[in-house]
């Protein structure tokens, strides 16, 4: 059949078929399909069979031929009230109808025009998705620099109390007197004569004054 239709789904796929093609294995050995591009600014794509424009963010009642309930310029939360209140009064005239008269022809045109008012409550309230956007983003904002902030002012408090020890450390040092400077305090270290024998013999003037001493030794 040449003009076979093209049957999509109007949900996704079962997570189970994106977790097979995404395992170890695919990842290592780079088989897992990668994400697709974002669509340009003018682009027209397809999700789950319908026609997406991506200039318009949210699609008019108008272009998807649904009759279209609340006026073109208004106030959301008024509306939102009064389309609240006709969904109960007409849920309240299909129980009236269910109950005196289930074959009516009428049934049928109050769940339609429940179905009617739910899309027009739905497009109303998908039209606060960008201002809602736009609030989560200054919100994580605003939570990433208070963060900040306080890393910040912790680090203030680390680096205070770091300065307070250091200073400490250095005002419990010994002063150093006139004595101690000029070389009176005598400092006595223990050396250990095979060291200090082999630090000699290392020194070129070693052998000559081993000579002298020799000298001097015969002379007496």
């Amino acid at each position: 059949m040449s003009n076979q239709e093209t049957q999509v789904s109007s949900l996704p796929m079962p997570p189970e078929r994106y977790i097979a093609n995404y395992t170890e294995e695919n990842i290592r050995r780079n088989r897992a399909p990668r994400p697709p591009p974002p669509p340009s600014q003018h682009e027209v794509y397809s999700m789950f069979g319908i026609q997406y424009n991506n200039d318009e963010m949210i699609r008019s009642l108008e272009s998807q031929n649904i009759k279209r309930l609340i006026p073109i310029h208004f106030d959301r939360r008024k509306e939102l009230k009064k389309l609240n209140h006709s969904l109960l009064v007409n849920f309240l005239d299909l129980i009236d109808f269910l109950i005196l008269n289930p074959d009516s022809p009428r049934r049928t045109e109050k769940i339609d025009d429940l179905s009617l008012l739910f899309v027009n409550m739905h497009h109303l309230l998908n039209e606060f998705r960008p201002h809602q956007a736009r609030e989560t983003l200054r919100v994580m904002m605003e939570m990433q620099k208070r963060q900040r902030v306080e890393t910040a002012t912790r680090f203030q408090k680390h680096l205070e109390r770091v300065r307070e020890i250091v200073n400490t450390a250095f005002s419990a040092l010994p002063v150093l007197g006139d004595d101690d400077e000029s070389g009176g305090a005598k400092i006595k270290t223990e050396v250990d004569p095979l060291e200090a024998n082999a630090a000699a013999k290392n020194d070129p003037s070693y052998q000559h004054d081993r000579m002298l001493c020799k000298l001097v030794d015969a002379i007496e």
